[in-house]
């Protein structure tokens, strides 16, 4: 809509489509829909949509059964949606964090106290031996049975980055959502985030992508025998026990950087998953082949730049025909936040098809759980460490073979 012409324009009932009733996009002429409106400092202020433009504002507490009419705003309201589904992943994190520390318990204890399983999911946390799993895997077809469970993760968020864009981000990862949690508080408490001007964003946004290249390039230098040592030898055998010990007796350098990075995240958006996250720059570059995208029909749009106000990752989402963004996490904050029906939606690029959003959101989900469940399957999520080994390992953990240098492992023998 331009600025110099704000009068409000009604929208011609003849074109309805007389069939179903819907509006026929391709008989209306150029913004002719326009909405009545009002300039003010600058910014085109939205008072009025015809009815015919606008979704329909649903008041789910019309439904009396609470149960139903939680399903129904799971189906219809997909920030509520995604909610629901971060809140589930985090669960599953702290249900996997308490089976952690059950077994850290017995293994520090000699075996002295209840003995208590390794939750797998905690490879989850491991992504540099994950990598080097695949790696290994597709050089040799051996699935190692050190950290299996680690490697279907990491297959699974490959996966979910390659088909939808950077969603494990926004739906599924439990940083990304204490990160989305951060900033929304800052928003709360002073008001607004801090925006990034360009000059400044554009170099820190390079930095997850340089963090991702050193790992991806160190590795890639790696020989299978390389990978074999470093995938069987003893620190990556306890290399989740390590990585506990780091938080259990964190540093004061270590936890003043997470506290730093934490007010950092409060008043820029997402800060870590911007700037420094090298899974952020995997799943950003993997997003440019994805097929599904945040698609934007310009002949109904309406130019109120909702959309771009929604979004997390500041993408003037109200300029472009398609989001190819690679910060773009189809978190779908800016297909909700439009009003206008048929206008922002989630489309397939191969049929152009609308994708609904509990679909998507469906799809997030299942792909993860439809992969890491054929790891379980396939007797590919369990380690091959046996009870035994971990207590022979457990009291040797501060030797120096249970370290390493700059990446490298030191030497070890077969007994080891």
């Amino acid at each position: 809509m331009k600025i110099e012409n704000l009068d409000p324009v009604r929208l011609n009932f003849q074109q309805m489509s007389p069939i179903s009733g819907t509006i026929d996009q391709e008989r209306i002429p150029e913004k002719s829909f326009s909405v009545s409106s009002t300039y003010e400092s600058g910014r085109i202020k939205i008072k009025k949509l015809v009815p015919e433009l606008r979704k329909p504002k649903i008041n789910f507490n019309l439904e009396p059964r609470w149960y139903k009419r939680v399903l129904w705003r799971l189906k219809a309201d997909s920030q509520f949606l995604r909610s629901t589904v971060q809140f589930a992943f985090i669960l599953l994190c702290v249900w996997i964090g308490i089976e952690f520390y059950l077994f850290m318990k017995w293994g520090l204890s000699n075996g002295a106290t209840t003995f208590s399983e390794r939750p797998p999911g905690a490879e989850g946390f491991l992504p540099i031996s994950a990598l080097m799993s695949l790696k290994y895997w597709l050089q040799t077809g051996i699935i190692n049975d050190v950290h299996p469970s680690g490697l279907f993760i990491f297959i699974a968020i490959v996966a979910v980055g390659l088909l939808l864009k950077k969603a494990f981000c926004s739906w599924l990862c439990p940083i990304g959502t204490l990160s989305e949690s951060l900033w929304m508080l800052g928003k709360k408490l002073f008001g607004k985030n801090i925006v990034v001007t360009k000059w400044l964003d554009y170099p820190l946004r390079a930095l997850k992508y340089l963090l991702l290249f050193f790992f991806a390039y160190s590795i890639s230098q790696m020989t299978v025998p390389d990978l074999q040592a470093f995938i069987y030898s003893p620190y990556n055998k306890m290399a989740d026990v390590k990585m506990y010990q780091f938080f259990a007796n964190i540093t004061s350098f270590s936890l003043w950087t997470i506290i730093i990075l934490m007010v950092f995240s409060v008043f820029i958006k997402n800060f870590w998953c911007r700037y420094l996250c090298p899974y952020g720059a995997l799943l950003g570059a993997l997003s440019w082949l994805s097929p599904f995208k945040i698609t934007r029909n310009k002949a109904t749009c309406i130019d109120c730049e909702l959309c771009t106000k929604a979004c997390p990752s500041n993408i003037k989402v109200h300029k472009v025909g398609k989001v190819w963004s690679d910060e773009c996490m189809n978190c779908l904050a800016c297909v909700e936040s439009c009003p206008v029906k048929n206008t922002l939606d989630i489309r397939a690029s191969f049929t152009k098809t609308q994708i609904p959003n509990w679909v998507f959101g469906g799809l997030v989900v299942g792909i993860f759980v439809a992969i890491t469940g054929l790891a379980m399957i396939t007797g590919n999520w369990q380690n091959g460490i046996t009870k035994e080994e971990y207590l022979k390992r457990f009291p040797q953990i501060e030797t120096p073979m249970y370290q390493h240098n700059r990446g490298e492992v030191p030497q070890y023998g077969p007994q080891d």
